[in-house]
């Protein structure tokens, strides 16, 4: 059951499965909605823990929204779910679009998350190489160019590997227009900020697909869990979507991860 948090010109659409554990709030990609996480939410809740997931504004149930998708509002939508269900230092969990995103608001507001993972995403504050930055520039005019009607399938298909994930990055993807979703693919390089000298100031799980060709994950989650001191986590024959490909091992690996978190407020390991 879904409640409704109206925040500047929409409806934000979450679900709290409540509880006393400790609260573990997990964040869509671009394009996806809270459905992607279904297997890691009831996991997580027959463990103990306190799940909230939520559809980002313009996204699944949240929608329509009146206001632009930038990384700001993104930003701030996140911290207002927070504080406004009151939950203390919860686990960020993000995929894609949503690891920028929960990245970005461990490191605006430090205090505020007890650790971090990160599914099929970059970091933010790492430096761009001449070729990152071509990518980057090209990516939207190369989803432009990608006809409407075929759009959610061409989507889907460079997302997952199993059908039933595919069919539900389909589903997902068709419910915004390719304006929409181009608009949200830009809004994400507003998450960027080169800091080579940063670290995440929280325990960090980094996790990725096998099969991840999206940008330059494969290649810039390596050196990020490198730089940070952690290995990152490679979930075999799994695309960008890993845990709908295989939710079992991403649901395990999450889980090990939480194990090693404190329960109260600490620095990293």
């Amino acid at each position: 059951m879904t409640s409704v948090l109206p925040l500047r010109g929409c409806d934000l659409r979450y679900a709290d499965s409540g509880g006393d554990g400790v609260p573990v709030v997990l964040t869509h990609g671009a394009g996806a909605d809270h459905v992607m996480f279904d297997a890691q939410r009831e996991y997580l809740r027959e463990r103990g823990y306190r799940v909230v997931t939520w559809d980002l504004r313009g996204h699944g149930l949240s929608r329509p929204s009146g206001v632009r998708f930038t990384a700001e509002e993104a930003i701030a939508d996140l911290c207002a779910l927070i504080g406004h269900l009151g939950v203390d230092r919860p686990v960020l969990v993000g995929h894609s679009l949503g690891g920028n995103l929960s990245q970005a608001v461990v490191r605006r507001h430090p205090g505020l998350a007890r650790a971090l993972v990160v599914i099929g995403a970059t970091p933010n504050t790492a430096p761009l190489s001449w070729n990152e930055r071509l990518l980057l520039r090209s990516a939207a005019p190369m989803l432009s160019m990608i006809p409407a009607r075929a759009f959610p399938r061409v989507m889907a298909d460079a997302s997952a590997v199993t059908p039933a994930a595919r069919a539900d990055a389909r589903r997902a993807f068709g419910r915004l227009s390719k304006k929409e979703f181009v608009q949200v693919w830009r809004a994400t390089v507003g998450f960027l900020a080169p800091d080579p000298g940063y670290r995440t100031p929280v325990p960090l799980c980094l996790i990725r697909g096998e099969r991840d060709r999206t940008g330059n994950i494969a290649s810039a989650m390596p050196r990020w869990a490198e730089a940070e001191g952690i290995e990152e986590i490679v979930i075999p024959g799994a695309g960008h979507i890993a845990g709908q490909d295989d939710p079992h091992a991403v649901n395990a690996a999450i889980g090990a991860f939480l194990r090693t978190v404190p329960a109260e407020k600490g620095a990293r390991r």
